[in-house]
């Protein structure tokens, strides 16, 4: 058994442990994170990567959400401009659907109740005139522009767990927890022949919170629904930068967003999962929905054989009796366990969304507050950057510029992928390279032994799918030899 004892142990390497991992240590815990696979495994990139407020649960009169999704909009932008950027989205009116009226006051009320300051305001267009309107179907004409934003969801995650790492936490991935049990003070937690000790544990297992509750032995009467989103990718249905948000005659709305360039990613869908969480996919019936709603608006027609990567997350939400699993609240909420004495807390983390995963991290951890003492301080996430982007938040152009001159062997969308990836950190792994061979092997479309060395000591990535699924979106373009070799050269490196 180790002789560490943690302040806290968060169980579930998701967006939301990630970030309570983050603010605990920078409030002076021993934090230690365990996670079953890798970091943003599961959910937290399996999300539609939008940095938004959610317009749409207006309708469901979610004011008080959409106020506190809208507020985190900018200030995360602010301590992450390398991933996360602003981007405008079209909403084009549909006769029969939603009236112009209430559309332009929704957009009213997402205007001004979140303290908008850098973001743009909604604006009316035609798009009869509009590029926006150009790879539309005829028919198109008013529609508003309102603003977002665009977020790597899992460089988000891998970025709070690095920061955490870099403030003292412990992260060990690929540690599934087998068992939980009070013992006195403390907990003890077992995975495999591995022990760990706690004086707290937060539960945020996000899908398999229940089930990490009923191994602890706890009982809850919350109930959570298991609802999967999933998105497709197809190749490119458009060339300028707006995004769409489109209505679709169900009820549902969906967006059409641009993505690495020289594709389009379409999503979401709304089903309750029923499955294992281990089977999580898009089906082909949620594949037909998507491409049959994106060929009501688009004058190109997509089908199912266009499709060239899907993928599909469970939101776990909770259970509020919503009819329709796009109504079930986005919201979080604690439960908050402790023994007789009022000692070794458990907290287990119900819902939530990635726009709002700071804002939760803080108050999880201010619960626990009062309950270990080594947590002192106050709210600090707000302000100070995640790792790679103490720079300005609209200061990105600015910082490829600087790379493109440092390292003129680079192409541009090598150095565009890199700045946004990496920020500022770009240069601990590029270095003092000249050329592309002092950076090593060369895998294909920018990606090289240097980086790969640096994801694997930095970032916690030990194989392939890692690198090009999360860490990267290279999956969309290595093919079978450069992933074999990519696997060969990690596989010698472990």
């Amino acid at each position: 058994m180790t002789e560490t004892l943690y302040d806290i142990a968060i169980i579930g390497g998701g967006v939301n442990g990630c970030g309570i991992a983050r603010d605990a240590a920078g409030r002076g815990a021993k934090v230690l994170l365990l996670e079953q696979g890798d970091l943003a495994g599961g959910t937290s990139s399996a999300s539609t990567k939008l940095i938004h407020g959610g317009l749409r649960y207006l309708e469901h009169y979610e004011f008080a959400l959409v106020r506190e999704a809208l507020s985190e909009r900018e200030r995360l932008w602010s301590i992450a401009p390398h991933i996360i950027r602003p981007m405008r989205f079209v909403l084009p009116h549909v006769k029969g659907l939603r009236p112009r009226w209430l559309l332009r006051l929704g957009l009213f009320l997402y205007d001004h109740i979140g303290g908008r300051r850098a973001l743009p305001a909604t604006e009316s267009i035609n798009l009869h005139r509009h590029p926006a309107g150009k790879p539309l179907k005829a028919g198109f004409g008013p529609a508003f522009v309102y603003s977002d934003g665009w977020v790597d969801d899992a460089r988000l995650v891998v970025l709070n767990a690095r920061d955490a790492a870099d403030r003292g936490a412990t992260i060990l991935t690929r540690t599934p927890v087998d068992g939980l049990e009070r013992r006195g003070a403390e907990w003890q937690i077992r995975s495999g022949a591995s022990r760990f000790r706690a004086k707290a544990v937060v539960n945020a297992a996000g899908p398999s919170v229940l089930d990490m509750l009923g191994r602890a032995g706890e009982k809850t009467e919350r109930r959570m629904r298991l609802v999967r989103g999933s998105h497709i990718v197809v190749p490119r249905l458009f060339d300028h930068a707006y995004a769409y948000f489109f209505q679709i005659p169900d009820g549902r709305i969906f967006f059409a967003i641009p993505y690495q360039d020289d594709f389009t990613l379409i999503g979401t869908t709304d089903r309750d999962h029923e499955g294992p969480l281990s089977e999580v996919k898009a089906s082909a019936e949620e594949i037909a929905y998507l491409c049959e709603a994106a060929n009501a608006y688009f004058a190109k027609a997509i089908a199912p054989a266009d499709v060239v990567w899907s993928y599909s997350g469970v939101r776990p939400l909770i259970d509020d009796g919503s009819g329709k699993p796009e109504a079930a609240t986005r919201g979080y909420s604690f439960d908050l366990d402790l023994d007789l004495q009022g000692a070794a807390p458990l907290l287990s983390v119900f819902g939530g969304k990635i726009t709002t995963y700071r804002h939760l991290a803080k108050d999880a951890v201010e619960k626990l507050a009062g309950l270990v003492p080594s947590l002192t301080g106050r709210d600090w996430t707000a302000t100070a950057p995640l790792p790679g982007g103490d720079f300005p938040m609209q200061g990105i152009e600015d910082l490829k510029a600087g790379l493109a001159r440092s390292h003129s062997f680079l192409d541009a969308a090598t150095v565009d992928r890199i700045a946004r990836a990496y920020g500022t950190l770009a240069r601990t792994w590029l270095g003092g390279a000249s050329d592309m061979a002092m950076l090593g092997t060369h895998f294909g479309h920018g990606l090289t032994a240097a980086e790969v060395d640096y994801l694997m000591t930095r970032e916690w990535a030990t194989c392939a799918q890692d690198v090009l699924w999360r860490r990267t979106k290279l999956g969309l373009r290595l093919d079978s030899g450069q992933v074999e070799k990519l696997e060969q050269y990690m596989g010698e490196k472990r």
